[in-house]
């Protein structure tokens, strides 16, 4: 099953969360979450298997350019994690797929994603269920 979070889901969400960014804090996160899941411009949905959150999805809207898309605003899949038990099932493809229909419901005709450019896991899963590749870039920064 899955549904959307609401204010009383921020820790279960980023007990997953942390799962996805181990190098955040805790708290952080569930603040963090609690911003997404109050914002009008943003969802999150968690998949249940049973009484088990098994994964969760972060979208929201970019009204900035979105590499390889044409129009304004843009769906965006933030962040999306499966627990290892619970890979290769579907779920993170049913993830998608409510983010998905969130963007359509906001008035969106485009979705789109990233990931890091060493993250095969996430390229392969990407591929899967539907997305191509639009671009790659390498990011730089210089202090002043």
């Amino acid at each position: 099953m899955i549904r959307k979070a609401n204010i009383n889901d921020s820790r279960l969400v980023a007990e997953l969360a942390i799962l996805l960014w181990p190098n955040h804090e805790i708290n952080e996160l569930e603040e963090e979450m609690i911003e997404h899941i109050n914002s009008e411009n943003e969802a999150v949905f968690i998949y249940f298997s049973e009484t088990e959150a098994a994964g969760f999805a972060q979208c929201g809207l970019r009204n900035d350019y979105v590499e390889g898309t044409d129009s304004s605003p843009v769906g965006y899949l933030e962040g999306i994690f499966t627990k290892a038990e619970y890979r290769n099932r579907g779920v993170g493809k049913s993830l998608l797929t409510q983010c998905e229909q969130w963007a359509r419901s906001k008035g969106c005709s485009e979705f789109a994603s990233d990931c890091e450019l060493d993250n095969t896991e996430s390229l392969k899963f990407h591929l899967k269920i539907g997305f191509e590749e639009a671009n790659r870039i390498i990011c730089f920064k210089k202090g002043l």
